[in-house]
């Protein structure tokens, strides 16, 4: 198994997410190739290039799409479609040796093309891949049909890791442009069907080059937003496997001999999100202002029922150069008030809190919006649907405050991103990840991702919540899920029931 942080002599991408092992199938004698899955939220669509929700790759990574690397539970890659690679000396060059004989879904064939039209279709000028900024930097070159070199602009250590995301799915020229509805891929299962609202089901591809070794021949994914509804499917029944369950749950399973109840950590980050680019938002007294009205502790237990570590930058503990920054914008009302008047604000401020469906955000923004009227700002809750969040929030911009789970393990550089969504703009913090993503040896990438999390924390780009931790339920006889989770997948290839 190949390990990035020995290879690459850089940092350690911890794992540090959810997990899974299942729930309650022991009940459905006679049906031990088949699961039913249950994930809050329903994915806009299945082409995990065209759309930042991770729903998607909850489905889709490493069931129907495959990457060359492959992440593992404990952080770190392993050959998928490639068999192996090369690094060169200036840690610039990557040639990858790729798998024969593997074909897509509709039957083409895999080879060096294809991956050289994915990867230039992700960092094409027409993409919308939300990791178009690292495909525009590479240069894809092929070598002959089964090898493939790939040249980066610049040093990036966790490269190998980024090349086994979800956003770097090889996908078949033809049929591209239809992944989202009709996905065609190189990986052990096909979909089968989608009842939009209700459930997606996803079928074994017989032709996948380990066919034989795939025990589940049917998931089915349920989207149960409900909490009350989630613990009555896991309780009659219904659903075999509830990765990132909504934490309220846990006392009903806790001590219930039919189910494993699995707390682990996250490298995710909740964040109050705070549009940087809205006036009087731009003003940093005023988002400072906002952070020193929060108890972070009280929003953990009310958004998370206390799961959750609280932090100060968009960093966890757990991650390779983490420094605590939670003393820098720390609860303090008074303190919120004076910067307020400092900034000339005439209180009461009228803000729109924008809140996805997460059962988090509609029970974190509670919170929030009654510790904000104690210093003079009146949060309006706006509830919206996923798709509604993603297309106004996220891609129009047309929000004030909003809470999210920013949930990539390797995301510092979307605050150097001009047009992303929260419209923060640093010179300083540009240089800095600059230097980041080409330092060679760890102890100056530590270094220099501990002035960054400052930078972030000092500029108060956001309040900075919580580290979550997720709660997984799963039946007892469900075997070979992740026992930790960098990144969210359900790889269903390896998952069997016991043999009762």
């Amino acid at each position: 198994m190949f390990n990035r942080r020995t290879a690459l002599a850089t940092t350690s991408a911890l794992a540090a997410t959810v997990l899974a092992t299942p729930l309650q199938a022991l009940a459905q004698a006679g049906k031990k190739d088949s699961l039913t899955l249950a994930m809050t939220l329903e994915p806009p669509g299945l082409d995990p290039t065209a759309g930042a929700a991770s729903s998607i790759a909850e489905i889709t990574l490493y069931n129907i799409y495959e990457t060359l690397t492959k992440i593992n539970s404990d952080g770190s890659v392993s050959p998928l479609l490639a068999e192996g690679w090369e690094v060169s000396p200036d840690l610039k060059t990557y040639t990858f040796r790729l798998r024969k004989g593997v074909k897509f879904h509709n039957g083409e064939p895999f080879n060096a093309e294809a991956v050289k039209f994915s990867f230039d279709r992700a960092g094409g000028d027409k993409s919308t891949n939300k990791d178009k900024r690292t495909f525009a930097s590479l240069t894809t070159q092929v070598v002959d049909e089964h090898t493939v070199v790939v040249i980066n602009k610049d040093i990036d250590p966790d490269l190998l890791f980024l090349l086994g995301q979800a956003t770097a799915i090889i996908v078949e020229p033809k049929s591209a442009e239809t992944n989202a509805a009709k996905p065609v891929g190189t990986g052990p299962y096909k979909l089968g069907a989608w009842s939009r609202g209700a459930s997606i089901s996803l079928t074994a591809w017989p032709e996948w080059r380990q066919a034989g070794q795939v025990r589940i021949r049917r998931a089915t994914f349920r989207f149960i937003p409900d909490p009350a509804a989630q613990v009555a499917a896991l309780m009659a029944g219904d659903v075999d496997l509830f990765p990132r369950v909504t934490p309220r749950s846990m006392a009903q399973f806790k001590n219930n001999p039919r189910y494993q109840l699995i707390i682990s950590g996250s490298r995710a980050k909740t964040i109050l999100a705070i549009n940087n680019a809205k006036k009087p938002l731009d003003d940093v007294r005023v988002r400072r202002a906002i952070a020193a009205a929060i108890d972070r502790k009280a929003v953990i237990q009310g958004a998370a029922d206390g799961l959750g570590v609280p932090i100060g930058s968009h960093y966890v503990p757990g991650a390779f150069g983490y420094v605590d920054t939670t003393g820098i914008n720390p609860y303090d009302p008074d303190k919120a008030k004076r910067l307020l008047a400092e900034a000339g604000i005439k209180t009461p401020l009228e803000l729109t809190m924008t809140l996805p469906p997460a059962p988090y955000a509609r029970q974190g923004g509670e919170v929030i919006a009654a510790q904000l009227a104690k210093v003079g700002i009146t949060a309006k809750l706006q509830n919206v649907e996923w798709a509604q969040w993603l297309s106004g929030t996220y891609g129009n911009k047309n929000y004030d405050l909003t809470i999210i789970s920013h949930v990539e393990p390797f995301d510092l550089g979307n605050f150097a991103k001009p047009d992303y969504y929260w419209g923060y703009h640093s010179e300083k913090f540009d240089q800095l990840y600059e230097q980041i993503k080409t330092a060679t040896r760890p102890a100056d990438r530590a270094r220099l991702l501990g002035d960054a999390q400052r930078l972030l924390a000092e500029d108060c780009v956001h309040a900075f919540l919580y580290q979550p931790q997720w709660v997984t339920v799963a039946a007892k006889g469900l075997r070979g899920l992740w026992k930790d989770m960098p990144v969210f997948v359900n790889d269903l290839s390896t998952v069997s029931w016991a043999t009762p």
